[in-house]
């Protein structure tokens, strides 16, 4: 198979080069050049928000493309138009922030998306972007030859959003940490590596239109994520449950200050744990245990000097230790701030 990723260089693009070397495909980055690709692959260098910066693809032929682009859909739209007849198969990883809020627990692809998205709009609000996105891929490819991803949470290695490796950073600090529970919240996600493989074999079976791509609801969960934490840094962590309005009405806000964590029971937490995946279970989705993903990136990021990257144009995620030792002293833990 020849691949062209589009970026391929950091979180969600880097696992799927990776995984397509692994199986022996042949494999193209289109990226800015800010970091460098896997080794082994074939690298051509362009800037998609700049005038002419899709040069080096005017040549070359792809079995399929992958797309991981989140900013203005015309982007999209523009190297679409640009391979539709040079590449077989267009894989974009959308999200399943493109459904109209709130999606009810249990939604499918099926349900409505976003409204007012265009393939043609300059960059707008994350959800409408991604739509986009995907309305730009199925413009050129056909509802055919256009697979839509609509990946939930991504965690794992090479993260550069700030949710895994915050909680891990925090573990390894040790001492009482606010764990929002409760303890068996259900939780969905997908690790980048999983993700990546799915959408090789979703190539390979020549499959088309959207899926919801992340775990199983209870795959994981808020104890089993977080205890994992605990663990795979020393065990020097000890989580104090804690009630979600305890949380709430501390002022705490959840997904943001407590990464992955939305309170049981709300429009959040049935948009973004909630969801029907049997669609991409039924065609090859395997989840790898909660606890593998954790020790990978803890070894991931104690690898890279224990600081992960961050993408400037996601907000900082994470719980500022006062605030922690506030709602901690609320619930009758000693403050141990330094």
């Amino acid at each position: 198979m020849r691949l062209l990723m589009l970026g391929g260089t950091e979180f969600a693009g880097r696992p799927v080069v990776e995984a397509a070397l692994g199986r022996g495909w042949d494999v193209t980055v289109f990226h800015r050049g800010r970091h460098d690709p896997p080794p082994g692959v074939r690298a051509l260098h362009g800037d998609r928000t700049a005038p002419d910066g899709l040069a080096a693809l005017a040549e070359g032929e792809w079995d399929a493309v992958v797309d991981t682009w989140s900013a203005a859909p015309r982007a999209v739209r523009d190297t679409a138009r640009l391979l539709r007849g040079r590449a077989g198969r267009y894989v974009y990883v959308s999200s399943c922030s493109v459904y109209a809020w709130a999606p009810p627990a249990g939604y499918t692809e099926d349900a409505p998306p976003v409204e007012g998205a265009s393939a043609d709009a300059e960059q707008t609000d994350y959800a409408r972007d991604k739509r986009g996105g995907e309305l730009a891929a199925v413009e050129s490819f056909g509802a055919d030859r256009s697979v839509l991803v609509r990946a939930g949470l991504l965690l794992g290695r090479y993260e550069n959003v700030g949710r895994l490796p915050w909680w891990l950073t925090r573990m390894a600090r040790g001492g009482p940490v606010l764990a929002p529970g409760p303890r068996d919240l259900p939780l969905q996600y997908v690790d980048v590596r999983d993700l990546a493989e799915w959408i090789l074999g979703a190539v390979e079976q020549g499959l088309s239109g959207p899926y919801n791509l992340m775990s199983p609801q209870g795959h994981a969960t808020m104890g089993t994520l977080l205890d994992a934490c605990a663990r795979v840094t020393g065990g020097a962590a000890e989580l104090r449950w804690t009630e979600p309005q305890v949380i709430l009405d501390a002022g705490v806000e959840p997904w943001v200050q407590l990464p992955v964590w939305v309170p049981p029971g709300s429009d959040l937490h049935d948009a973004l744990h909630s969801a029907d995946v049997s669609r991409a279970l039924a065609t090859g989705l395997r989840c790898r245990p909660v606890e593998e993903t954790v020790a990978d990136t803890w070894n991931w990021l104690r690898g890279i000097g224990g600081v992960a990257p961050q993408r400037t144009d996601r907000t900082r995620k994470g719980l500022d230790p006062e605030l922690e030792a506030k709602v901690l002293a609320a619930r009758g833990v000693p403050d141990t701030t330094p």
